[in-house]
């Protein structure tokens, strides 16, 4: 299911933080290599194997080079609803096998899907390695997208967006924040879509949708654990090989412009108990040079209660109840983020002016030694601890080939954190954290909204977003 930007938003994950006696040896850590495997079948299905024969699992991935930013305008959605219809039966195998038969054998399995891929997964003991290899075939190849089907997993989607987005306190945040700050982009359109649009399509969308997304030569199959290589290779060429390949996947995904001046946005809803602030702030792409000092940048800001804009709206000011900040890696240039909720009677530009003092001060001032360290330790330990069983190198291969288009960076990614230094921090700060290249979002209570400006029209308890551009 769609893993929520808002849980980043009101409260970051803690991490380990170091001992500074002992930060020379974490910064020099160096996890076993991932020796993997590529196979290219003729169909252009990319087989990636990663073998590992300490516990008798494995697990298998399929990763379709297909997310929410490839939907047309108009027709948001669709990948989210695939990672539903999946799951409705193919051929060979009937609704709900698919999972229940990964279930019956003690193996765990689920999907996500994300702006820039859809992402299915499954681990289970290693001995039913070509009868799960069989199933995503199957369903790669025969999907049932009966109208029935679609009707009834739009449904499902459509509740699970009021459960996670339209009714919960904040649920729309994220949802506002990325509308305001891409203009072009279709990054602006969050991954769930609208019910809106998911009342318009028809299921002849849906399928011209997975004929031309859900094929061999837009999926990556990484296969990880207690496996034969030569065995994989020989199974998915006989199930996955005869599959017809898709035709040229389009790839013209419309470029945000750069932001030459301030945006500002005010949203006013009843389901805001708390004034929320979000600055946001347009950076480069995953992988790009920049990227490993931004998410030090943002651990700096956010990772434990110790860290810099916790610390200082949490604890000192007594005005937030949560803040933070995060760096958004996408496929193309994506986003950092600056956030508090903050407590009742608090004005949303005070916290603002808040968020921008910590904002200047990386920019102003190189950060210390000792957070330095601990910024890096934090993501490092969190590398290295994030390695250790098969989905997590699964998942660290696919993202490498799928997102990044090289494998190779599964190995080289810890050295470029440990490479960065207070100077490099200060840089992308000065880089990208300008007034120019900014947008400040507040979300308010309906009762903060001035008696002047009147109520919004349309159901009650409608939201309303006030826009305001220098």
């Amino acid at each position: 299911m769609p893993r929520s930007r808002t849980a980043r938003l009101i409260g970051m994950a803690l991490l380990m933080t170091a001992v500074p006696a002992l930060a020379a040896d974490a910064l020099k850590v160096t996890p076993p290599k991932l020796e993997v495997r590529e196979h290219k079948l003729a169909n252009g299905l990319d087989l990636l194997m990663y073998e590992d024969h300490s516990v008798p699992v494995a697990t298998v991935e399929v990763w379709y080079h297909v997310g929410s930013k490839d939907e047309k305008k108009g027709r948001s959605g669709f990948a989210h609803l695939f990672e539903h219809l999946m799951f409705k039966g193919s051929a060979h195998v009937g609704p709900e096998e698919h999972k229940n038969f990964i279930s019956s054998i003690g193996g765990r399995y689920n999907a996500t899907t994300d702006f820039d891929r859809t992402l299915y997964f499954q681990s289970f003991p290693s001995n039913y390695v070509e009868r799960v290899l069989w199933m995503e075939a199957d369903r790669m190849s025969s999907l049932d997208v009966s109208d029935e089907n679609f009707k009834s997993e739009r449904d499902v989607v459509k509740e699970e967006r009021r459960l996670r987005v339209d009714n919960p306190p904040f649920g729309r945040l994220f949802e506002v924040v990325l509308d305001k700050t891409f203009t072009t982009h279709p990054y602006k359109i969050e991954t769930i879509g609208s019910i809106a649009d998911l009342d318009a399509a028809t299921v002849q969308d849906v399928r011209e949708f997975h004929s031309l997304y859900y094929v061999p030569n837009n999926a990556t199959l990484v296969v990880s654990g207690d496996v034969n290589p030569e065995a994989v290779i020989r199974w998915t060429e006989k199930y996955f090989g005869p599959i017809p390949k898709g035709r040229p996947i389009p790839r013209d995904i419309p470029k945000e412009p750069a932001q030459t001046a301030e945006r500002r946005a005010v949203d006013y809803h009843p389901n805001t108990p708390l004034p929320a602030v979000v600055i946001t702030c347009h950076i480069p792409q995953a992988g790009s040079p920049d990227s490993y000092a931004l998410q030090v940048a943002s651990n700096i800001l956010s990772a434990g209660e110790s860290s810099r804009l916790y610390r200082r709206m949490v604890y000192e000011k007594q005005m937030a109840v949560a803040a933070g900040g995060d760096a958004i890696l996408l496929e193309d240039p994506g986003v950092f983020f600056f956030y508090a909720i903050l407590q009742g009677g608090q004005k949303p530009e005070d916290g603002e002016k808040e968020l921008l003092a910590e904002a200047d001060r990386l920019r102003d001032q190189p950060v210390s030694e000792e957070e330095l360290v601990k910024a890096k330790n934090q993501i490092i330990s969190s590398l290295v601890f994030g390695r250790q069983t098969d989905q997590d190198k699964a998942d660290a291969i696919g993202y490498a080939k799928v997102i990044l288009n090289d494998v190779s960076y599964v190995n080289r990614q810890l050295a470029e954190f440990q490479k960065v230094t207070a100077a490099d921090v200060q840089r992308v700060a000065r880089t990208y954290f300008t007034p120019q290249n900014r947008t400040v979002v507040y979300m308010l209570p309906e009762a903060m909204r001035p008696k002047t400006e009147g109520k919004p029209e349309g159901k009650p308890g409608a939201a309303t977003s006030e826009v305001k551009n220098p």
